[in-house]
């Protein structure tokens, strides 16, 4: 046995030691993003007047009326993350945050920029790419779906 094989069995033994938590690391992800997305959206619609003069003169968000923009910001913000708790339709739920929270980046970007909001944003994006790549795994109404014999019409995996 030579020295490659010799370190290649306990990194194999510690990724599979590992790789049982993923499951761990994939729902704290999903109920953390959600949680900053929802408490969002919670303060949108607890001053809904703010949040108009906000989309309208604040945020910059293209190609939207400020209106608008508002109520499908609002809208994402409430319901994608309950989604996204679940494990229901995770990849779906996580691409639709994604896109919240790049138009939110879009937006908001000189003030962002200014102090340390954009890294946040980048965190929550990067956990949001997570769950799009491996799916929600066992942690989730997805897996529970797929165990059941509940097949989709695509080939992702959950």
């Amino acid at each position: 046995m030579g020295v490659i094989e010799k370190l290649q069995l306990p990194a194999e033994k510690a990724s599979d030691f590992f790789s049982w938590f993923n499951w761990l690391l994939l729902l704290c992800f999903r109920v953390y993003v959600a949680w900053v997305f929802l408490k969002s959206g919670m303060h949108k619609i607890g001053d809904w007047e703010t949040t108009l003069v906000l989309f309208e003169y604040e945020y910059q968000v293209p190609l939207l009326n400020f209106e608008l923009a508002a109520y499908l910001a609002t809208f994402g913000e409430l319901v994608f993350p309950l989604f996204l708790i679940a494990g229901l339709g995770t990849r779906y739920a996580a691409i639709a945050l994604s896109f919240v929270n790049i138009i939110a980046v879009v937006s908001y970007y000189a003030t962002l920029a200014k102090g340390a909001g954009l890294v946040w944003h980048y965190l929550w994006g990067s956990m949001l790419l997570v769950n799009i790549v491996y799916g929600g795994g066992l942690a989730s109404v997805d897996h529970f779906l797929k165990s059941r014999g509940f097949r989709s019409q695509h080939p992702v995996t959950a």
